[in-house]
Formats: structure tokens, sequence, C-alpha cells
């Protein structure tokens, strides 16, 4: 590389250096302003429109370091009573705007001699992307609430229209995968739901189908009745996001041990893991703010969905205890 070319890259380097040390900082306990190595000396003065070049680039670098450090103490300044799950989303947003600095400060020092290439282009994409979804962060800890457990319910209905089509296939979930002589004869018996297996995944279809309710009734009572104004508010909400978000991976647990050869043993294990962690959100949720007298309905008739599959799962997998 040449030697004026290499001159005009050390900001860059340095800026990517600093957006490094930023990433780190974000993980830490408070703001610092990270360092900014001293720059090499220089083996011959530049010419003087490198020079000028230099000195654009480094006022540029420097700009975008102050940006990132200002995004980075803004998230640390954010107090904590102001909720756990909007502090997260903040935290996740910058780091991600850090994230895309580096690799597109990366792929222009690794591309210097293209004028515009590909790479460069996907980076600052990725960088925009980023960017815009800091614009779109949410305002209190109640929209960040909402936000997240909209995530969860998406997941958990994907999961459960998942099953729902494998149940389609008369038996055999497998009914899409094209035979193979690695996998097996399509008629080997270890693919196919037996009767009673099919009788044991009605009760633990009603209970991911208790899940999206669940999911769903609690989305809608913090929309109607959540608040973010004290916080104790603040701390009721977060936990209602803490529990929301071990449901989908309880919930795909479930659906991994439905399929076959089932293990009727196991999926009573998995459905008893659920059908607590659902208990447990619906307990939560009755003793918050978000969960007035007005929905004190649709928490007894989940409760009660939930204990009824669960005692059915009981009752078919009895035999394997």
């Amino acid at each position: 590389m040449e030697p004026e070319l290499e001159q005009e890259l050390e900001p860059l380097r340095r800026l990517g250096g600093a957006l490094r040390a930023v990433l780190a900082l974000a993980a830490a306990r408070g703001p610092a302003r990270a360092p900014a190595p001293p720059p090499p000396a220089c083996p011959s003065p530049p010419s003087p429109s490198a020079l000028a070049r230099l000195q654009d680039c480094e006022k540029l670098c420097d700009g975008v370091r102050d940006a990132v450090l200002a995004a980075a103490a803004a998230y640390h300044g954010l107090p904590k009573d102001r909720g756990t799950t909007l502090r997260k989303m903040v935290r996740d947003a910058t780091a991600e705007v850090v994230e895309g600095m580096i690799q597109l400060t990366d792929v222009i020092v690794s591309t210097a001699l293209q004028s515009l290439s590909q790479e460069q282009l996907i980076s600052t994409g990725g960088v925009w992307e980023a960017c815009e979804q800091v614009s779109s962060l949410p305002r209190d800890n109640q929209a960040a609430v909402v936000s997240v457990v909209a995530t969860y319910l998406d997941v958990v209905k994907d999961a459960l229209k998942e099953m729902e089509q494998a149940q389609v296939g008369g038996g055999d979930p497998y009914g899409d995968v094209m035979e193979d002589e690695e996998l097996g004869s399509r008629g080997n018996r270890d693919i196919y739901w037996s009767e009673a297996d099919r009788k044991l995944l009605n009760p633990c279809m009603g209970l991911m189908k208790a899940s999206k309710a669940c999911l769903k009734k609690v989305l809608g009572a913090v929309k109607a009745h959540g608040k973010a104004d004290t916080p104790e508010h603040v701390a009721q909400l977060d936990d209602l996001a803490d529990i929301a978000n071990e449901i989908s991976p309880s919930v795909d647990e479930l659906a991994l041990s439905m399929y076959p050869p089932v293990n009727q043993l196991a999926v009573r294990l998995n459905a008893a893991k659920l059908a607590s962690v659902l208990k447990k959100m619906l307990e939560i949720a009755r003793a918050s703010h978000a969960c007035p007298p007005s929905e004190e309905g649709w928490l007894l008739f989940l409760t009660g969905a939930v204990d009824h599959n669960m005692n059915k799962i009981k009752d078919f997998t009895q035999g394997e205890l």
C-alpha cells in the first residue's frame, strides 16, 4: 500500500480501536471516554492534497467517535428505575450501532483501493438500519414490555402453527421430507404417531394454545392498564416481561418432544415445565397493576385450562412413571 494512503487510513484504524473500546464500555458500570491512541510518526510529510484528505478523515472520525460515545453515555445515564426491559433494549440498540460502525470501519480499511465496494455498501446499510432502530426505541418501560411480549407471542404462534401443520399429514409429521437412504424408509413406524401418541398430543396442543392465549391476554392488559409512573409499576412490568420470556423456550421443548418416536415421559416432564411457567405468569399478572379486577375472568379461565390439559397429560402418561 502506498505510504500516503497508509497515512490517510490511520484515523480509521484509530476509530476502529476507539469503537471497540466503546463496545466494551457498553457492558461496564459507567461511561468513560475511550482513549484514542496517538498517531504513529509519519515516515515522510504528506503532500498538500493528501494532508487535506487526512484532515478531513480525522475530522469525520472524531465526529463519529464522539457520536458513539454520546450514545453509550445516554445508555449509561438512563436511570435503572426506568425499567430493566427498557434499558436492555437501549443497550442492545446501542451495541448494534457500535458493532455496525466497527464492521464498516474494518471494511473501508480492507477495501481502501476500491472506490465503492459492495462490502462497503452492505456495511453502510447495516449502520443505517441500526440507527433507524434507535430512533424507534420505546419511550418508557410500558412500551418496552409491550414490544417484547408481542415478539414472544409471535414466536409461540409460529411454533403452534408448525405443530398444527405437522398433524395434518395423517400421522406422519415428516411427510414433507423426501425419502433418503441415509434417513431410512418412509415405512419406518418410528416416524409416525401411534394412536396413543395422538391422544397425548391433544392436551399438549391445548397447553400450547393456552400459552398463546396467556401471552395475548397479558399483552392486551399491559397495553390497556400498564403504567411506568412509579418504581413499583415499572418493576411489575419487568416481572411480566421476564416470565413471558420463559414461555417460548418451554413451548419449543414441548413441541420437539411431541415428534415421533415419542418418549411420553419426556413429553410429560416438558408439559409440566410449561404448565408451571404459565401458572407463574398468571400469578404475576394477577398481582400486578396491569390486571385490575376487570381482568379476573380470563385469569381464572386460563388457570383452569392449564390445569385441565396438564391433568389429561398426567392421566395418559401414568404408566410411564
